[in-house]
């Protein structure tokens, strides 16, 4: 069974800061795609990057520039985040495509830019 487990959330000052990482286990399965998302308060889950298994990225505007997705050998998702803003403050969340087209979700993790 394919699992998500994310890490390196926490406090951080603005125009700080922080790298995601989403480790992603089991066995007998392709990745088509990483992605992460974020969902604050009062406002829906919205798509901050994503990488497909080819390389291609995409960002959303609001984070073009500040935020880096990236990915290792043993399927490990990262989110190099720099020069974070008070509106960055969400749960964030990992999530692959696998095989099966089956979208597998990360447990989130709180990030919260703040003074």
């Amino acid at each position: 069974q394919v699992q998500l487990v994310e890490s390196g959330g926490g406090l951080v000052q603005p125009g700080g800061s922080l790298r995601l990482s989403c480790a992603v286990t089991g066995s007998r399965f392709t990745i088509y795609s990483w992605a992460w998302y974020r969902q604050a308060p009062g406002r829906q889950r919205e798509l901050v990057a994503s990488i497909t298994a080819g390389g291609s990225v995409n960002y959303a505007d609001s984070v073009k520039g500040r935020f880096s997705i990236s990915r290792d050998l043993k399927n490990t998702v990262y989110l190099q985040m720099n020069n974070l803003k008070p509106e960055d403050t969400a749960v964030y969340y990992c999530k692959v495509v696998v095989n099966g087209y089956r979208d597998i979700w990360g447990q989130g993790t709180q990030v919260t830019v703040s003074s």
